[in-house]
């Protein structure tokens, strides 16, 4: 049976009839990276990322950056990057007319041009942004087309906000349902929720499901405005889920004269907290080399470096904080996941 025939009827008979799909291979604990790198435990999954890990977004996202985007990914894996996180919205067209599983995203389809020769190089991460079960399905076919895989070892829901779209995402027909089909039928290997908007909205829906990791805003500046640090990762890492972190450098709107202003700060402080790894998008294989560079070094940081790092964040709360739940200093919390 050819991929494109298991895809076609896997979303078909909404995973059903799905017989005779191929068990999902294992990952080795490291991957098969060729160099040393310091790794951490994603939480009961078994696999050991290194503590940097590669993003979807920035060049990856961006129809014109092609070249440079399949130099970013090949180079993060030769250094040792063994996780590699995307989602169907990263660099998806804006079309009112369309569904959104109709529309193919840049980020995926660049990634998929790797992971055609290097798929056992790495554990990949994508998302599903449609909150029910047949929508995700669709989303799930997709992302199996453009990253050129039979499988998934991550999907995520992507960007959780509000208690309305959690009754909807385990309600009848949510997207949960996809979720537990697809890991039953090993289509999927584990599953995850992300979100940077609200930690309690995602804190309510890690005490209804047993998600394995889960994807969340961690930056110096978090404890300032609505923190992801103080309830929200402590019952993370109670529940052993693998925990990524994002919005490290805001897109680097963290940085300013008199407050954060090296990415060395802003890695540190993250790579500190108990987290498994961590996710940026990078522009450049240059960017890419020194956020993995930082990351070799990295030496976690003592209590008094973090006050530090975290009272000069203080400077910069609103723009360090732009993807949160209002009311902060820059107004209104923008979109930057291309859902809306």
């Amino acid at each position: 049976m050819t991929d494109e025939l298991t895809r076609r009827d896997f979303v078909k008979m909404g995973l059903a009839g799905a017989a005779g799909l191929a068990a999902v291979p294992a990952v080795a604990a490291a991957g098969t990276t060729p160099l040393a790198v310091p790794t951490r435990p994603l939480g009961r999954t078994g696999h050991h990322p290194f503590i940097f890990s590669l993003g979807g977004q920035a060049s990856l996202e961006q129809a014109d950056k092609h070249d440079v985007s399949i130099a970013i990914i090949n180079r993060a894996i030769d250094l040792g990057v063994n996780y590699i996180d995307t989602a169907a919205a990263y660099g998806r067209p804006r079309d009112a007319s369309k569904q959104r599983w109709e529309l193919d995203g840049i980020s995926q389809t660049f990634i998929g041009e790797v992971m055609a020769t290097r798929r056992k190089e790495v554990y990949l991460a994508t998302k599903a942004d449609d909150r029910t079960k047949d929508g995700a399905l669709r989303q799930l076919d997709q992302s199996l087309r453009l990253l050129k895989t039979d499988h998934l070892d991550l999907w995520q829901i992507h960007n959780v906000q509000s208690d309305a779209q959690i009754e909807q995402i385990f309600g009848a027909g949510g997207v949960i349902e996809a979720m537990n089909s697809a890991k039953e039928q090993k289509i999927v290997r584990h599953v995850g929720i992300t979100g940077h908007f609200d930690p309690a909205v995602l804190a309510r829906a890690l005490n209804r499901y047993p998600f394995d990791t889960i994807l969340m805003s961690l930056n110096a500046a978090d404890k300032h405005h609505l923190p992801f640090t103080e309830e929200l990762l402590p019952l993370a890492n109670r529940l052993q889920m693998g925990v990524i972190g994002m919005k490290i450098p805001a897109r680097d709107r963290l940085f300013k004269d008199g407050a954060v202003n090296t990415m060395k700060e802003a890695l540190g402080y993250v790579l500190t907290l108990p987290v498994s790894t961590v996710i940026i998008g990078c522009k450049t294989v240059e960017q890419l080399e020194e956020n993995i560079a930082i990351a070799k070094a990295f030496k976690p940081l003592p209590a008094a470096e973090m006050a530090r790092i975290e009272a000069l964040a203080a400077n910069n709360v609103g723009p360090s904080n732009w993807f949160k739940r209002p009311p902060v200093a820059s107004g209104a919390a923008e979109d930057d996941q291309n859902m809306e």
